[in-house]
C-alpha cells in the first residue's frame, strides 16, 4: 500500500488521499477492533491529525485580518454649519462639512434662495466660497442684495454665451463644470463650493458617472468644505450625505398701484414664494430619518 496526504492553497486543511489502484487505503486489521465491532468508522491517525491541524491554521490566518465589532471605531459626526435660514437649520441642523449635500427641486422651488443664504452665512463667517455655474444663471444683483461679501466669492461661469438648447453645448458646459470642480477641490481653502446644475437639461446632468460623484465625495472628505449641488433631480445617488427636496407652495403677490384705484387683477408684483423643504435622505444620524417638512418664505430682492 502507498498513500500520501497533500494540502493545496485552495483548500488548506482538507487532505486529499491519492492511492494506487491495487492498494487499499485502510486495510482491515487481522483482528477486528472494538470500534469496528460497534460499526464505527476508523480513519488513519495521520490523516485525522493533519486535517485538524490544517483547519486550525487556516482558521487562525483568516481571523487574524478580521476586526471584532467591539474594536471598531465610531465615525465622528460631521460639523454642521448654518445654512442662513433658521427653519432649514431646525430641520437639518445645518449643512455638513466634508460631505456632499444635494438640493433638488423644479424651477422656482427655492434652490437659488437656499444657495444665496448659504453663501451669505459662509462669507459672514469669514470663509471663501466658490460657485461653479453651469448655465451662467447667477444674478449679481441678487448676490449683492443677499448680503454676500463679493471679495470672498469666486464665480466660475461655465455656460457663458453658450445656448443650452443644443445638447452638445450642454455637454461642453458640463465638462467645464466637472473640470473646474476638480481644480477647486484639489486646491482647497474654500468653506463652501456650490455646483449649480439647476438649469441644465436633466438628461445631460444624469450623464455624470457615479464614479465622479464618488471622487468628489472622497476629495472633500476630512476637509472643512461644504460641497453643495443644486439640480432638478437627484443625480449623485448614494454619494450624497444629505438630500433635500424643495417645492414652491404658493406665490406671494401685491398690487403695484394704490388699492383705492381700480386696477386689473393681473397687475400684480411677485414679492416672494412659500417654499417647502423635505429631507429625503440623511446619513448623519444612526437611525433612518423619518420624513419631515418645513415651510419658509423667500422674498424677492426688490420687495425689501
Amino acid at each position: 500500500m502507498s498513500s500520501a496526504v497533500f494540502s493545496t492553497s485552495a483548500a488548506q486543511g482538507r487532505p486529499f488521499v491519492f492511492e494506487d489502484e491495487d492498494a487499499a487505503v485502510c486495510p482491515k486489521p487481522l483482528q477486528p477492533s472494538g470500534a469496528e465491532l460497534f460499526g464505527e468508522a476508523r480513519l488513519p491517525q495521520r490523516v485525522i491529525g493533519t486535517n485538524f491541524a490544517g483547519a486550525e491554521t487556516f482558521k487562525d490566518s483568516r481571523l487574524a485580518n478580521v476586526t471584532p465589532a467591539s474594536r471598531l471605531g465610531v465615525r465622528p459626526a460631521p460639523e454642521m454649519v448654518s445654512s442662513g435660514i433658521a427653519a432649514m437649520d431646525a430641520l437639518t441642523r445645518g449643512l455638513p462639512r466634508g460631505c456632499l449635500t444635494e438640493i433638488c427641486g423644479p424651477v422656482s422651488s427655492g434652490r437659488t434662495t437656499l444657495l444665496l443664504s448659504a453663501l451669505a452665512a459662509a462669507t459672514r463667517r469669514g470663509e471663501f466660497c466658490a460657485v461653479v455655474d453651469a448655465s451662467d444663471a447667477l444674478d449679481p444683483h441678487s448676490v449683492t442684495a443677499a448680503g454676500i461679501d463679493l471679495d470672498r466669492l469666486l464665480w466660475v461661469r461655465c455656460g457663458e454665451s453658450l445656448p443650452l438648447t443644443e445638447n452638445r453645448h450642454a455637454e461642453k458646459s458640463l465638462e467645464q463644470l466637472l473640470r473646474a470642480t476638480d481644480l477647486l477641490l484639489e486646491s482647497g481653502g474654500f468653506g463652501l463650493i456650490a455646483l449649480d446644475l439647476g438649469d441644465l437639461p436633466p438628461q445631460a446632468a444624469r450623464r455624470i458617472p457615479l464614479t465622479t460623484w464618488f471622487r468628489f465625495r472622497r476629495a472633500v472628505e476630512h476637509t472643512p468644505t461644504v460641497l453643495l449641488t443644486l439640480e432638478r433631480q437627484s443625480i449623485a445617488g448614494s454619494c450624497s450625505s444629505l438630500l433635500i427636496k424643495l417645492a414652491s407652495q404658493a406665490h406671494l403677490r401685491k398690487q403695484t398701484i394704490d388699492s383705492q384705484t381700480p386696477v386689473p387683477t393681473h397687475v400684480q408684483l411677485l414679492t416672494g414664494l412659500e417654499i417647502t423643504a423635505e429631507i429625503v435622505r440623511s446619513r448623519m444620524d444612526r437611525k433612518p430619518v423619518s420624513s419631515a417638512e418645513i415651510t419658509f418664505v423667500s422674498k424677492t430682492a426688490w420687495a425689501g
